[in-house]
């Protein structure tokens, strides 16, 4: 059967006149179009070029392809275009020694479809083009890590930002709430800049719905943390430290269940820490004060020196220690106090712990045996007591430090974990970073302040500074921790521990590249193992200063090939010193001071070419000392003082380029005393009767080992250079010289059995007080070259003649007086009525006799008389800070200078308030108790001499002290005293130093009566006006933001609550955050 054809297709429709005149309409249109296209891609052409040029190095060539004869732009590196040609990404990576210089041309803001800009971590400068807010379609904006400069506009059109990345740059002025009106807005960062003014609320509204990742760390923020953060329910990451936020931590971040990490460190925070961040279930980084720098931060503080601000009250509320998922707790220093929750059942994941520096007391928890996977617990100087709980996983640690409580009981022998490895999920981008970054600054700020000689830690335990007794006979640290890539420190100094050394206390030492044992201060007895070289050949560091030890040093110790320190000083070791140290190529410090050691000094320690302290003082060595010392290039300290050495003092010492601290006092040496150098110093060669005469005596600090006790440390007193000693002396003498020498000879021999007779009476008698009927007696702290007496005193200063009078103050007179040609000493002369009981003031004035700190007048000694009582300090030639504040109109103002004065008076107060034992109050701040050497470095003066301060937090001490206008109303009011009186003072003394008024200037009495320095800086700050209140040329030549924190921080100093007042430690860390730059700020 044929198959019926297809029939053919329908004809097409007729054209109409109307359809044909649109087509014609149409054509050109079309061609417009392409024209507009065409066009608009050669202007996106033009922008990249425009970029390009103003790129002013491209070291890495990574814009080397982008030439005006290339034609098609989409194929530029880091340049992605959309289907028509439109540019719709610029991604330009760096890398080290290939970022861009220049600036960022405002050209890229002709890129209409763009929507990501991404130039991270190049050098561009200059100002944030404000015309790139204009771009809609814009989705990330990463510029983070270049040095850009300026502002985000208050209207910002960008509605499709996702991303907002200005990170480490030199931004300023506000956080516009602009921002929190974006509605896709997931990650915003604007972490190290210089950003001030609040966190606006806006920021927390109805745009944060999406908002994932909130930085603004390392800026200049102030007010409170908002509370409508709260309802950024979607937060994981919220970022705020290093700014100056004040108030408290707002309950409503307890609402969010989906953070991950919060970080409020180096602040100024108070209030308790809120019970409802327990909501927050998700929690894994929990950082409520810090020392450090923040991870990846600007913020250039040295970790040895804690910069931390905040100041909370309370302690851990129990429900954060339940949190499921949290891994790092991170508050040291915060003021914390109470105990710690009992309940750690869910602490499975906490790995990180640092509660240092805090008020907690009680007992270490029982349920922290439940965080087995703990790597870093530090509970360190807080008052924690009772003992330390052995199934707590403390082999497996990285970290565990609990120096300075009051524990007792033996240091366990823990119970060790099958395996150390965590069976936790890998660690996040940014949990990572927060463990690296303080795992690694814990270490580094610990080698710092405990192993200062270049020792590379990667853990160490520390039980210092307890009540621990026992004997230690192994280390607390797992076998699957050793490794030949690791070293380790072990700590227990300061305890009471006893028993022997024992050998198995070394038994893991060669599984590690290096190990450190510091066990000074105990009770420790018994000799050091015979072979310990063979025992522990990777030890680096060996401290087993001030104990019991008996017996010889083995010669084995030279097998120790690795060691850095030697520390066997105040011990009971006999014998001689044997020559296998020369063995130790790398030994770069030996103590064995106050020892029983004989024999001579060994000729071939001269091949110890680290060595940098060698401190044999106090001893019973003879013989010679070796000249070939003097060749130790990199010795800085040698102590030889108090033992019975013979011969001359080399030559070669007095030319010593490295040798900053020199003592052979108290020995037998004869001959002339080199001191054509700057080392040798005729206080340094005291008590050799056979030595030549030494004419040149200077006013220095002795160090600890000058006075027998061992060099502690590698700090220095100034030195300054003696007389040359006449060259070509005649060798024979005359008549009148043997005679001379006879004389000299007969003295001598009559003064040092004088000295044997005293020492006796010291040893069999109980020490009797300084005063005694009819005796004059000068009691002295530290030997400064000359004797002095109660008649030199008074013969120096005239009889207390008016003429040498340099000052006046509550407490008595002050006298200048030259003790010997070139030897200047200041005399305070006391009134003896105001004080009660020899007794008291016996006890109180060697407590302020033992103080050493580099910003208080020195006390040199006293005399303590029935009818007269003075002190004498080391003389300050530049007088007192007022006088330095009457006379700073002569000459330009200096605000490193101001800063520097500011910032040295600040960290004396501090070393009284916090380190001294006990707690010293001053009382009595002002600008003349302020005074200056010839470096304008400040000294504090007169402090103790109100009243120490008890041991008790709450002791307060009656009786008004101090200078009206200087003293806290509270103080005034009450007669009650604490350091935060102090601080007040400070605050008075902080504003008149940066200021031309006083604290009650003349010129505030239009104001009316109780108007003073305080109000008057009150009163400006808050009708913006802070600039009218420096010292006219200060605002020309200081940074106008540090200048205004400044005086922010001397008015928080004076606020009326006393809560609110930093502590003086807290100043310190404030006013170096705000160190000024090289150069001035012009």
């Amino acid at each position: 059967m044929r198959r019926r054809p297809p029939p053919p297709p329908p004809p097409p429709p007729p054209t109409t006149p109307m359809a044909a005149r649109t087509l014609l309409l149409l054509v050109p249109l079309l061609l417009l179009l392409a024209d507009a296209t065409s066009a608009s891609v050669s202007g996106e052409r033009e922008a990249l070029l425009k970029f390009k040029a103003a790129v002013t190095a491209d070291p890495g060539g990574l814009l080397r392809d982008w030439s005006p004869a290339s034609a098609d732009h989409c194929r530029w590196p880091g340049v992605s275009c959309g289907a028509a040609g439109e540019v719709v990404a610029l991604n330009v990576t760096s890398s080290p020694g290939r970022a861009l210089t220049g600036a960022l041309s405002p050209a890229v803001a002709a890129l209409r479809e763009l929507r990501v800009l991404a130039l991270p971590s190049h050098a561009l400068s200059g100002p944030l083009p404000p015309a790139i807010w204009t771009l809609r379609r814009l989705r990330v904006l990463d510029l983070s890590g270049n040095r850009l400069q300026g502002g985000i506009p208050a209207v910002l059109a960008c509605v499709a930002l996702q991303t907002l990345d200005l990170a480490y740059n030199q931004l300023n002025g506000s956080v516009p709430a602009a921002l929190g009106a974006l509605p896709v807005l997931r990650r915003l960062s604007l972490a190290s800049n210089r950003f001030g003014g609040a966190i606006p609320d806006e920021l927390g509204g109805a745009g944060c719905r999406n908002l994932q990742f909130l930085d603004v760390s390392g800026n200049m923020l102030v007010g409170g943390i908002p509370r409508s953060l709260g309802n950024c329910t979607e937060l994981q990451a919220l970022l705020l430290s290093s700014n100056n936020l004040d108030d408290i931590i707002p309950p409503e971040i307890g609402h969010l269940k989906n953070l991950r990490a919060l970080d409020v460190s180096r602040n100024s925070l108070s209030g308790p820490v809120p019970a409802e961040l327990g909501g927050c279930i998700q929690l894994s980084v929990l950082v409520l004060s810090n020392p450090y720098a923040s991870p990846g931060g600007s913020d250039s503080s040295d970790y040895g020196e804690p910069d931390d601000f905040n100041y909370f009250q309370g302690g851990i509320p129990d429900a954060i220690a339940t949190l499921p998922k949290l891994r790092m707790l991170w508050a040291p220093r915060a003021t914390l106090k109470g105990e710690l929750p009992g309940n750690w059942s869910s602490c499975q994941s906490l790995e990180m712990m640092n509660l240092g520096e805090n008020l907690f007391s009680g007992g270490i928890p029982k349920g922290l045996v439940e965080c087995e996977n703990m790597k870093f617990l530090n509970l360190s100087m807080n008052k924690f007591s009772g003992s330390v709980d052995p199934s707590l996983p403390v082999p497996c640690m990285d970290v565990f430090d609990v120096t300075g409580n009051q524990l007792s009981g033996s240091i366990p022998v823990f119970i060790s974990k099958k395996n150390c490895f965590s069976s936790q999920p890998p660690l996040d981008d940014l949990v990572s970073e927060y463990s690296s970054f303080f795992t690694y600054q814990a270490l580094a700020g610990f080698m710092s302040s405990s192993s200062p000689l270049g020792v590379h830690l990667t853990s160490y335990h520390s039980f210092s500074r307890n009540n621990f007794t026992g004997a230690v006979t192994s280390l607390p640290l797992a076998t699957e921790k050793l490794g030949m890539q690791g070293s380790y420190a072990f700590l227990a100094d300061g305890n009471h521990l006893g028993g022997q050394l024992q050998p198995s206390l070394f038994n893991k030492c060669n599984s590690s590249r290096g190990f450190v044992v510091e066990v000074s201060n105990n009770l420790i007895s018994g000799a050091i193992p015979a072979d310990i070289g063979s025992l522990c050949s990777s030890l680096v560091v060996l401290g087993i200063a001030g104990n019991q030890l008996s017996g010889i040093i083995p010669s084995s110790i030279g097998e120790l090939s690795y060691l850095i320190s030697l520390d066997l000083s105040r011990n009971r070791l006999g014998g001689v010193i044997p020559t296998s140290v020369k063995n130790l190529p790398h030994l770069q410090r030996l103590s064995l001071v106050q020892n029983l050691l004989n024999g001579t000094i060994p000729a071939d320690i001269n091949q110890l070419h680290a060595l940098k302290v060698l401190d044999l003082s106090s001893n019973l060595l003879t013989g010679v000392i070796p000249g070939a010392l003097a060749d130790l290039r990199n010795l800085t300290a040698l102590l030889l003082n108090n033992n019975n050495l013979t011969g001359k003092i080399p030559s070669g010492f007095a030319n010593s380029a490295s040798l900053t601290t020199f003592n052979v006092s108290f020995n037998n040496l004869s001959g002339p005393v080199p001191t054509n150098g700057n080392t040798v110093r005729c206080d340094s060669v005291i008590g050799n009767p056979l030595l030549q005469s030494c004419h040149v005596y200077t006013l220095a600090v002795p160090s600890a080992a000058q006075q027998g006790r061992g060099l502690n440390s590698n700090d220095n007193n100034d030195t300054a250079p003696s007389d040359s000693q006449n060259e070509g002396a005649n060798n024979s003498f005359n008549a009148i010289e043997i005679a001379s020498i006879t004389f000299a000879t007969a003295i001598v021999s009559v003064l040092l059995a004088l000295i044997v007779l005293f020492i006796y009476t010291r040893k069999c008698a109980p020490r009797m007080s300084a005063r005694s009927s009819g005796r004059r007696e000068v009691t002295l702290f530290q030997d400064i070259g000359v004797p002095i007496t109660y008649e030199t005193v008074v013969r120096a200063t005239g009889s207390f003649n008016a003429s040498n009078c340099i000052g006046s103050g509550g407490f008595g007179a002050t006298y200048k007086a030259e003790i010997a040609p070139g030897v200047l000493v200041a005399i305070k002369r006391l009134s003896v009525g105001r004080f009660q009981g020899a007794q008291q003031f016996d006890a109180e004035i060697k407590t302020l006799g033992r103080l050493r700190h580099p910003n208080l007048v020195t006390l040199v000694g006293y005399h303590l008389g029935e009818s007269e009582m003075f002190l004498i300090y080391n003389y300050l030639s530049r007088g007192n800070l007022k006088r330095f504040i009457q006379e700073r109109s002569k000459r330009p103002v200096d605000w490193k200078m101001l800063h520097k004065i500011a910032l040295d008076v600040a960290r004396a107060l501090a070393y009284l308030h916090d380190t001294c034992v006990p707690r010293i109050l001053h009382r009595d701040v002002k600008p003349s108790n302020i005074l200056l050497d010839t470096n304008n470095t400040a000294y504090l003066s007169d402090f103790g001499l109100a009243r120490l301060l008890g041991n008790s937090e709450t002791h307060a001490t009656t009786g008004v002290a101090g200078t009206f206008g200087y003293v806290a109303p509270e103080y005034a009011m009450t007669c009650r005293v604490s350091d935060k009186a102090d601080v007040y003072s400070y605050g008075v003394v902080l504003m008149e130093l940066i200021s031309d008024k006083k604290a009650l200037d003349p010129s505030f009495s239009p104001y009316g009566n109780g108007f003073n320095i305080v109000a008057w800086a009150c009163m400006l700050l808050r009708q913006g006006r802070a600039r009218e209140f420096f010292i006219d040329g200060l605002w020309d030549v200081g940074p106008h933001d540090d200048l205004v924190e400044t005086l922010h921080l001397a008015v928080m100093c004076t606020v009326d609550s006393l809560s609110i007042r930093p502590t003086m430690k807290q100043v310190v860390q404030r006013l170096k955050q705000l160190q000024p730059p090289i150069r001035e700020h012009r």
